[in-house]
């Protein structure tokens, strides 16, 4: 919970310090600018409000890493949420108003995480899982979002370590194999999701598990 707490406020700190002609460019979401990629990460803020308070009965049925819909082929664009989200964005115009909203949103899923039971069981796209998995299944999110963020910013803030080293752990875990040890979290995390390809160095080094990249998350 106090991961998921650091590794949020981090990134939306990040998007704060971005300037208004910054969120033109391109983000690390293949097809989304920057303004798209915030737009998104307001989506993101009330999901977790909504899950944190739709609560389950049941048993279990995933956890924080079979919370992840795991495919090879990174987005197109062409997906309606995906297309949406482009088009709420450029309604925003003002690139204050975005950051704005995502504070206002941001600041109460934050809230409602520290306030929420680790232990109590919730739902999410028909999922059952508790609220500590599910939390820790959005550091996966944050920190991949903040990498998305900063990809052409090379003077934004990274996500926070710990972040990157949990998620990196996370997405082994999903993947099934560990990466190699001379690969940065970041980069295991950049190469693992298909952010970016694998040199031929990395290649070689990853050996077969190389054939199974991408690991495309949703």
């Amino acid at each position: 919970m106090g991961l998921f707490l650091r590794s949020w406020a981090a990134l939306r700190e990040a998007v704060d310090g971005v300037a208004d002609v910054d969120f033109g460019r391109d983000s690390g979401c293949r097809g989304w600018l920057v303004r798209d990629l915030v737009c998104h990460l307001v989506i993101d803020a009330q999901d977790v409000l909504i899950t944190l308070v739709t609560p389950a009965a049941g048993e279990p049925t995933a956890d924080a890493a079979s919370y992840w819909n795991v495919g090879d082929q990174p987005p197109s664009g062409e997906d309606p949420l995906d297309a949406l989200v482009v088009r709420l964005a450029a309604a925003y115009e003002d690139p204050g108003l975005l950051r704005f909203h995502l504070d206002d949103v941001g600041s109460a899923a934050g809230r409602a995480a520290e306030l929420a039971d680790p232990g109590l069981r919730v739902v999410t796209q028909d999922k059952v899982l508790t609220v500590a998995d599910y939390l820790t299944a959005y550091v996966l999110e944050w920190t991949l979002h903040h990498l998305d963020l900063i990809a052409h910013l090379p003077d934004a803030p990274p996500p926070p370590p710990e972040g990157l080293a949990r998620s990196r752990a996370l997405l082994e875990q999903i993947a099934g194999f560990v990466f190699p040890a001379s690969f940065t979290d970041r980069d295991a995390l950049l190469v693992g999701t298909g952010r970016r390809a694998p040199t031929p160095a990395e290649r070689a080094e990853l050996g077969a598990p190389a054939a199974r990249l991408p690991f495309v998350l949703g």
